[in-house]
């Protein structure tokens, strides 16, 4: 057999030779994919693997699992495939519209998700996040983020079939299901867990076990402390008989224990957990704290290089079994680091906490300085990928801006941080938000901070720009490129709730304050204009609708536009056939701002207002009110020409 140091040929047929043993027979479609992707596949296992006496026989075992996998594809699923195939950029359609729910809170289980398809289907939704749904721990589970199996569904919930037939049913409406996959670790419940527990020599290797401190000891000295609330450093004891003083890596909570990816049977395994889920119908992995996933000793041990091959890998293996299937990247890192998980072989989409965290800064600040500089600077990516855009997520907003961008603009680093968190959880003088802090440090005053988008805008405080804010962010994330994304219930103005204190299991983590069960009685107030919820989502809903019928708003492109006033963002949209183009303009100032006749002069006068409706005249400039939007379908003058 060849040594994975060895150059891959399909002519050989050793690999082939035992991935058709493991999967019984291999079809034209597959054997056609293998041939496309295999090469790519064996060259990565190279780089990660090749001193690993292991590595090929591991190799050829994901191969065969993966024919495996794809002789199981049920035949609604390889169609799907096929469509994807001749629509590769599906994704970047005006059309798109994205949610994200936990199943509990929002629906009690996934007959009340089902339940819900016709509001999914007023609201225009074209993606579907359902948030950590797989067997967890009883009590505190990191709401779902520590996974006892991603085979089994929480009970609570239903079963892994009624998730495929909800699949199905979403598919047949429209909407692609996504869900969360948690790759950097499992729980300390997990099958692989509580055997390396027992001390079997093949799965112990598939964490990071150390018989003492000396290794825990040399690694923490330059890894980063997650929860420290929960425990110093990045390793908690090894429990169970005969494993006294040992210790295993938990970045984040001590029951949830890192995977060893330098182990290719760990890469093995969750390939075909992968591929598992990929035949259940999801068509969107959300792939988990990306940046953590390789160890080096003497490094941060965040977003390593390895942690890139890992995902061009796993890519490789899906491409050959369920090529419909994408991942979307969480990587709350630096900014330059970000767009380095985003490519067609790694991560096709991508959220992007910058724009989130520099929407909330520049309501804070009224200054849309550094949203402006981001979306010129850091905005671009490669063709074929997308940004996720969204204006708060399950989890804490973290400020994640780069020192050395705000310094441009005379702004330190550390205390705009504390500004901010002092301002969004109300210990900001004449602040119009209701946050709470999560994590706070009283050592250094480090914290994040929690809220729904209602009560950090302003709305809980009965602020008088509060609907005007929640509006306005929504309309930066609907129109700047990509898809956008809805926390449901935001869409009604939810507010913050508060009960989670009373929760002895969730009453450590205020992330619950902004993660409320579905507000019934706001979903009832959402025709009735007398309402806040009546009219946000009246509000909302125009902008869901301009957007699908706007095609300048598909794909990510992004012209940047000075609109020549402090308190106002600009920025351009455009797709190359189309000469018109859609100016945004939004102030983020208390007060009204006159965009200048001079500012637009660029622009024919003639111009069309998308949200309002109807012809309007740039000739003397335009008008925004306080916390106000424009999307302007406008048409640049033609260049001078030289004499």
């Amino acid at each position: 057999m060849t040594r994975l140091d060895d150059e891959f040929d399909i002519q050989r047929g050793p690999i082939l030779s035992l991935a058709e043993s493991h999967a019984g027979r291999l079809d034209d479609a597959f054997l056609s994919r293998f041939g496309a992707h295999a090469p790519r596949l064996h060259a990565l296992f190279r780089r990660l693997y090749g001193e690993r006496p292991d590595g090929l026989e591991q190799l050829a075992a994901v191969i065969g699992e993966a024919a495996a996998s794809w002789n199981a594809r049920p035949l609604e699923l390889r169609a799907r495939d096929a469509q994807r195939e001749q629509e590769p950029t599906w994704f970047e359609s005006e059309r798109m519209l994205g949610a994200v729910a936990y199943v509990d809170r929002y629906g009690g289980d996934f007959e009340g998700i089902r339940a819900q398809i016709p509001y999914f289907e007023e609201l225009g939704l074209t993606y579907l996040h359902l948030m950590p749904l797989f067997e967890s721990p009883e009590g505190n589970s990191d709401g779902g983020y520590a996974v006892s199996s991603y085979r089994k569904v929480n009970p609570a919930l239903g079963t892994m079939e009624q998730l495929a037939s909800l699949a199905a049913d979403l598919r047949l409406a429209g909407i692609s299901l996504v869900v969360d996959f948690i790759f950097n670790h499992t729980s300390n419940e997990h099958e692989w867990a509580q055997r390396a527990i027992a001390r079997e020599p093949d799965f112990e290797d598939f964490y990071l076990i150390y018989p003492d401190r000396e290794m825990p000891d040399a690694y923490e000295r330059t890894v980063r402390e997650i929860f420290p609330d929960d425990h110093p450093g990045a390793f908690v004891p090894m429990p169970g008989a005969g494993n006294e003083g040992r210790w295993i890596w938990a970045t984040f909570y001590h029951f949830q224990w890192d995977l060893n990816y330098a182990n290719p049977a760990v890469f093995r395994a969750m390939a075909g957990e992968m591929l598992f889920l990929a035949n259940r119908g999801v068509e969107v992995l959300r792939m988990d704290a990306v940046a953590f996933i390789w160890k080096r000793l003497g490094t941060p041990c965040e977003s390593l290089p390895e942690a890139h091959l890992l995902l061009q890998a796993f890519n490789a293996v899906l491409a050959m079994a369920a090529p419909s299937l994408l991942f979307k990247s969480e990587a709350i890192v630096h900014p330059d680091e970000v767009i380095e998980y985003i490519s067609p072989d790694e991560c096709r989409l991508s959220y992007n906490p910058l724009q989130m965290a520099l929407t909330w800064e520049a309501l804070a600040t009224r200054d849309p300085r550094m949203l402006r500089q981001a979306l010129e600077r850091r905005h671009d990516l490669p063709p074929g990928t997308a940004w996720v855009n969204y204006v708060r997520s399950h989890d804490d907003i973290g400020w994640t801006f780069a020192d050395e961008d705000a310094a441009e603009f005379g702004i330190h680093g550390y205390p705009h941080r504390r500004f901010l968190n002092d301002f969004y959880v109300g210990r900001f003088p004449a602040t119009f938000a209701r946050g709470v802090p999560f994590q706070e440090n009283p050592k250094t005053g480090d914290a994040r901070v929690t809220g729904t988008t209602a009560s950090l805008a302003g709305i809980e405080a009965g602020d008088p720009g509060g609907e005007d804010r929640v509006v306005l962010a929504h309309a930066i994330a609907l129109s700047t490129g990509g898809i956008p994304l809805l926390y449901l219930g935001d869409e009604v103005a939810q507010l913050n709730d508060h009960s989670y204190a009373d929760d002895p299991d969730r009453a450590g983590d205020s992330r619950w304050v902004h993660r409320p069960h579905r507000p019934a009685e706001r979903y009832a107030q959402r025709m009735d204009a007398a309402t806040p919820a009546g009219r946000v989502f009246a509000r909302m809903m125009r902008l869901l609708e301009v957007r699908r019928a706007t095609p300048e708003f598909a794909g990510n492109r992004l012209i940047g536009f000075d609109a020549g006033h402090p308190k106002v963002l600009g920025y351009q949209r455009t797709v190359d056939e189309v000469a018109t183009r859609v100016l945004a303009l939004v102030n983020v100032g208390d007060d009204a701002a006159h965009v200048s006749a001079e500012t637009l002069s660029g622009f024919r006068a003639g111009a069309e207002d998308l949200i309002e409706g109807g012809a309007v005249d740039l000739a003397g400039g335009w008008m925004l009110p306080a916390h106000g939007i424009a999307w302007l379908r406008v048409t640049p003058r033609p260049e001078p020409v030289a004499p």
